[in-house]
């Protein structure tokens, strides 16, 4: 890279910077409070009256929950496959599909057969919800609905309504799941089965 290409990345660092804080909606002082970083120095940074460290750019990318890469634009690497390592939480295989912290999340998600294996506990929490059922069966208990869901079909929902995933059957389910913040809604629902 030459040198004239490494001072036009570094230059759009600090814009960069300041559109990430302010598209999360945080202040400097509260993002000064997350990283150990003086406000006076986010500041410099993000009009570009600062050069960016590599430890800065680390506490950032940190307290931003993304890539060190999407704060630098690095270069493509040519070979655009994700490869995240499987995580097991609650007995449920969750495999991660998308990179980028913040917004919608995506994952692929593999849950047991007889799964949760007591009475299912329905939560609440901030944001939307949508799943897409690749294999099995996949019961949704939505507020007083109880939805069955096969392989292609699809439900979204507000998760302020206590809801719950279950798997009844003997066979595993696999899913792609889309996890949003609030208001981040998606665009496809799916009507509960009539019975």
């Amino acid at each position: 890279m030459a040198d004239d290409d490494v001072s036009q990345v570094i230059g759009a660092v600090g814009p960069r910077l300041r559109a990430l804080r302010q598209e999360r909606g945080t202040t400097l002082a509260r993002l000064a409070t997350a990283t150990g970083i003086s406000t006076s120095t986010l500041s410099r940074l993000e009009s570009g009256q600062r050069r960016p460290t590599l430890e800065l750019l680390l506490l950032l990318a940190r307290a931003h929950r993304v890539a060190l890469d999407d704060l630098v634009d690095a270069p493509a690497t040519g070979d655009p496959r994700l490869r995240f390592a499987p995580v097991e939480r609650d007995g449920m295989v969750f495999v991660a599909l998308t990179r980028r912290p913040g917004g919608l999340q995506a994952y692929k998600v593999v849950i047991p057969p007889r799964w949760p294996g007591r009475p299912p506990e329905r939560q609440t929490h901030e944001g939307y919800d949508w799943v897409y059922v690749l294999e099995g069966r996949l019961t949704l208990l939505l507020g007083e609905q109880e939805v069955v869901l096969g392989p292609g079909e699809v439900a979204e929902f507000d998760t302020h309504v206590p809801h719950a995933l279950v798997n009844p059957t003997d066979r595993p389910v696999e899913l792609l799941g889309l996890f949003g913040p609030q208001g981040e809604r998606m665009h496809v629902k799916a009507a509960p089965r009539r019975r």
